[in-house]
């Protein structure tokens, strides 16, 4: 197995394992739509962060593919802030009392994030909408933080 091989089998997987995190995070924000939700705004928008990061992602993973290493520590960063996001969401529709400590570590995690994106987002559209969406989710991480 090549490094292209694996690369695109790791992203196969990534875009799998996000989709029904996604698919997840939908139905609960749907569900939160009709009875309110004490962290909508921050489930709101790590969701958008997860879809938005997965094309961002894909972007990357197409680059590293043709031997393109310009975005390499933007899809590791990218990498960490979909995980981070997840547990957001999942936490955040539980209303979980763990919500606030891990607010605060993936508030650091997309500050991260939008800075490594906002490297390339003049070449990148992609880059500039992650950053864009990790700069909402930290306001929102932000204020639920311990």
């Amino acid at each position: 197995m090549d490094r292209r091989e694996l690369l695109a089998g790791s992203a196969a997987l990534a875009a799998a394992a996000a989709a029904g995190a996604a698919f997840a995070a939908d139905e609960h924000d749907h569900h939160m739509h009709h009875g309110g939700g004490k962290f909508k705004a921050l489930v709101t928008t790590a969701a958008d962060c997860i879809h938005i990061g997965e094309e961002c992602m894909n972007h990357c993973l197409d680059l590293l593919a043709t031997g393109d290493k310009e975005l390499g520590a933007c899809a590791k960063s990218v990498n960490q802030m979909l995980a981070a996001c997840n547990a957001l969401v999942r936490l955040g529709t539980q209303e979980s009392k763990y919500l606030p400590k891990m607010a605060a570590l993936a508030g650091q995690i997309c500050d991260d994030c939008e800075k490594e994106c906002r490297k390339h987002e003049k070449k990148h559209a992609q880059c500039k909408a992650c950053a864009d969406a990790c700069a909402a989710c930290l306001k929102e991480c932000r204020k639920v933080a311990a």
